[in-house]
C-alpha cells in the first residue's frame, strides 16, 4: 500500500490536521481577531485554503476509488463524497452567528449555475475545440436532465407556489414528505443507474448510442484484473484516508462560517455569496476532474460528473438541510427569487436542447458560459 501513502498524501494529511487541531484549541481566542481587517482576511484565507486542500484530497481519494470500482459506482462515490462536504458547510452556516435561512437554496442554486453552465460550458467548448463534436450517451443524459427538472422543480420552484408557512418555507409536514419523496426518487434513480440501466452512463463506442444488451454483463469490469485481496485492501485503506480528509473540514467548518458571516456583513456583500463560496469550495476539484475528462475525450464521464453532481446535490442536500432545520428549529427557505427562477428555467431548457442530439457543438458551450456570466452579473447588480 505504499503507493497509496504518497509523499503528497502524507504532507496533505499532516497540514490539514495540524490546522484543524490548532483551531480546536485556539479557535475561541482567534475569534477576537476576526473584526480586524487584515488579520481577519489572513485567518479567513488560511481556513479557506486548508478546506480547499482537504477537498482536493477527498476528490483525489474518491477518484482513485472510482477507478477501482468502475462506472457508475466510481462516479457515485465521488459525488457522494462531495455532497457530504457540502452538507457539512451548509449546516455550519445555518448554525453560524448570523441567521442564514436561504443558505441551502443559495448553495444548491450556485452549484447549478457553476456545474451546469460554467463547467459544462467549458467541457463542451474545450472538448469541441480539441476533438470537434464529441459523442455522449443521449439516453443517460436525458435521464439526468429529467431528474434535475423533477428534483429541482420540487425543491426550488414549488415552495414559491404553495401556501406553506409563507415566504417559500415548507410546513413541517410538507418538509418531511418532500424530503422523503426526494430521497425516494433519488434512491430509485441510483438503483436503476447501478443495475439494469448502467449501460446508459458509459461512454458509447464510436458510431453507437449504447453498448448492445448482450454485452452489458461486461460493464463496470476493471481492467486489467488485479488480485481480489489486494484490490479489497486498497479500497479499504483509501476509504479510511478519504474519511481522514473529510474530518478536518468538519472541524474547520464552524470557523469558516463565522468568518464568512463577519466578512459579508463588514463588506456589505450580497448574502448569497456565502452559498456561492460553498459551491466553489465543494465543486472546484470535481469541476477540474470533469474538464480533464472532456479534454481526454471522456465526455460521458464529464456529463456523469457534472449532471450527477447536481442530481446528488439536490437528492441528498435538500433532505439533509430540511431535516436539520426541523430538528434544530431553524428556518429553511428554498424558494428561488424571480431572477433565479428565470435562470433556472433557461438553464434547464438550454441543457435539454444542448443534449438533444448525439454529439456536442461548440456554440452550445458558449451559450452556457454566457448564461453563467449573467448569473455573476446579477449577484452584484441585481
Amino acid at each position: 500500500m505504499n503507493h497509496i501513502f504518497t509523499r503528497n498524501t502524507i504532507y496533505r494529511l499532516l497540514y490539514i490536521w495540524a490546522i484543524a487541531i490548532a483551531f480546536m484549541f485556539f479557535g475561541k481566542q482567534l475569534e477576537g481577531f476576526y473584526t480586524e481587517p487584515l488579520l481577519g482576511i489572513g485567518i479567513f484565507l488560511l481556513v479557506l485554503f486548508t478546506i480547499i486542500i482537504a477537498a482536493f484530497g477527498v476528490v483525489k481519494e474518491a477518484d482513485e476509488l472510482a477507478h477501482q470500482l468502475g462506472e457508475p459506482y466510481g462516479t457515485l462515490i465521488l459525488t457522494l463524497s462531495i455532497v457530504s462536504i457540502e452538507v457539512i458547510l451548509i449546516a455550519a452556516m445555518m448554525f453560524g452567528p448570523e441567521e442564514n435561512p436561504t443558505i441551502g437554496k443559495d448553495s444548491i442554486f450556485s452549484v447549478m449555475m457553476i456545474i451546469m453552465n460554467l463547467v459544462m460550458g467549458l467541457c463542451i467548448l474545450l472538448g469541441a475545440l480539441k476533438y470537434g463534436e464529441q459523442e455522449y450517451n443521449a439516453q443517460g443524459t436525458s435521464t439526468y436532465l429529467s431528474m434535475i427538472m423533477m428534483l429541482g422543480g420540487i425543491s426550488l420552484l414549488l415552495p414559491n407556489f404553495i401556501q406553506g408557512k409563507g415566504n417559500g418555507e415548507f410546513m413541517d409536514s410538507q418538509a418531511v414528505i418532500i424530503a422523503s419523496l426526494v430521497v425516494l426518487l433519488y434512491g430509485v434513480f441510483l438503483a436503476f443507474q447501478m443495475k439494469g440501466y448502467k449501460h446508459l452512463y458509459i461512454q458509447p463506442e464510436p458510431g453507437k448510442l449504447a453498448i448492445p444488451f448482450a454485452d452489458r454483463s461486461r460493464i463496470g469490469q476493471v481492467a486489467p484484473e488485479i488480485k481480489t485481496a489486494n484490490r479489497g485492501s486498497e479500497i479499504l485503506v483509501r476509504s479510511i484516508v478519504l474519511i481522514a480528509m473529510i474530518l478536518p473540514i468538519v472541524l474547520l467548518s464552524h470557523n469558516l462560517a463565522t468568518l464568512v458571516d463577519y466578512g459579508i456583513k463588514a463588506a456589505d456583500f450580497p448574502p448569497m455569496l456565502g452559498g456561492v463560496l460553498i459551491a466553489i469550495i465543494v465543486f472546484t476539484p470535481e469541476s477540474m476532474t470533469a474538464v480533464r475528462a472532456a479534454l481526454n475525450k471522456e465526455f460521458q464521464r464529464a456529463i456523469n460528473l457534472c449532471h450527477g453532481a447536481f442530481v446528488s446535490t439536490v437528492g441528498l442536500t435538500v433532505p439533509a438541510v430540511l431535516i436539520i432545520g426541523l430538528i434544530a428549529g431553524k428556518t429553511v427557505l428554498f424558494g428561488l427569487t424571480a431572477s433565479e427562477t428565470i435562470l433556472f428555467i433557461i438553464t434547464l431548457i438550454l441543457s435539454f436542447l444542448t443534449f438533444n442530439g448525439r454529439r456536442t457543438t461548440a456554440i452550445a458551450g458558449v451559450m452556457h458560459l454566457l448564461l453563467f456570466a449573467v448569473f455573476v452579473m446579477l449577484l452584484f447588480i441585481p
